[in-house]
């Protein structure tokens, strides 16, 4: 027996169409068409997922003197989990909603970081009814009551996205009328993910503007203004990125596409919370240094203005450069996944 009539057989025993097994394939229907007609051969991956899916072996596939079915023990239908139709629109709408909740959650992690760093300028610059280890302290403390809400939306959408984890952890399967569903929902939302990228992406690269104005004023408060600007802006873009790559990745897995096909399960997680954690260690790098450089001058008696805030100027040059390298690894362990 042919290749050719196995697949039908198989096919038939399992209660697929044609249309069915090319969804489960990720193929058109017409290459199905061509596989049980023998005018074509399904490539070795194809012929592995098919022994896979049936959960019969290759040599049953590929030898022609088997006629008998050699069963492998791992059919899929017994392994994988199947996505329905109902479950792919509620996961979707999940994720839309959940979109705009981590981006929220994102720009409060950036935005807890400013009290601390405007209360140390204030401190370091101005006459305060408070000594500056107290404005650290209170900047602390703000730091906390911000970001704590932060945390909490955070974990509530980790919560609501618990029952669908499988989906980037594990290999599933997807209800015909799934695939063609989100197809369709990814088309009418290219769109509005590439501007919102574009729109992200130009604000991110302006916003150190704003460094370069507070570098040229002699004025210590209005450096630290234009850097709460700045790291606002850069809050502003950071939600353009989320917004839209939180929901192209909810229809990336269903469709398992990119870093969510069943050989890509292992994504780096690289990139996630590097905002916050930069401007956090820029901001305790800020105040070491300005502590630091004080107790020395008071120990040597020497006094000197030392430009601490700097420290931003620098931090703000070099988080494009982070971010680059953070997309090259990603890269490049996505790559070697790959090539495994």
């Amino acid at each position: 027996m042919i290749l050719a009539d196995k697949i039908i057989r198989l096919r038939k025993k399992s209660g697929m169409s044609q249309e069915e097994l090319a969804e489960k394939m990720n193929v058109s229907r017409q290459a199905v068409s061509k596989w049980e007609g023998a005018q074509s051969i399904p490539d070795l991956e194809k012929i592995l997922q098919l022994g896979r899916l049936f959960g019969v072996t290759t040599d049953y596939l590929l030898k022609e003197e088997i006629e008998d079915e050699e069963f492998s023990g791992e059919a899929v239908s017994d392994k994988v989990r199947t996505v329905t139709l109902e479950e792919a629109n509620e996961f979707l709408e999940q994720r839309r909603s959940a979109s705009k909740k981590i981006a929220f959650a994102t720009f409060l992690c950036i935005l807890s970081v400013i009290p601390l760093m405007f209360l140390g300028v204030l401190s370091e610059y101005l006459y305060l009814p408070f000594s500056e280890d107290s404005a650290m302290a209170l900047g602390l403390i703000t730091l906390f009551i911000i970001a704590a809400p932060a945390v909490c939306i955070f974990v509530y959408c980790g919560f609501k996205n618990a029952p669908f984890e499988f989906l980037e952890k594990e290999s599933f399967e997807t209800e015909y009328g799934v695939k063609g569903m989100v197809v369709e929902k990814q088309k009418e939302y290219r769109s509005t993910y590439v501007k919102f990228n574009i729109i992200g992406t130009c604000i991110c690269v302006l916003s150190p503007v704003l460094l370069f104005i507070g570098a040229f004023s002699e004025n210590e408060l209005f450096m630290g203004v234009m850097l709460s600007v700045f790291l606002i802006t850069e809050g502003i873009g950071t939600i353009f990125f989320i917004v839209s790559g939180v929901r192209n990745e909810s229809m990336q897995k269903l469709l398992k596409e990119g870093d969510y096909s069943d050989e890509s399960k292992k994504k780096s997680r690289l990139k996630s919370g590097v905002f916050f954690i930069y401007w956090i260690l820029t901001t305790i790098i800020y105040f070491v240094l300005t502590f630091l450089l004080e107790d020395y001058q008071s120990y040597t008696g020497d006094w000197h203005d030392y430009k601490t805030w700097l420290v931003w100027v620098i931090a703000g040059l070099l988080f494009p450069v982070v971010m680059i390298v953070c997309n090259l690894i990603e890269d490049k362990k996505n790559r070697d996944e790959e090539n495994k």
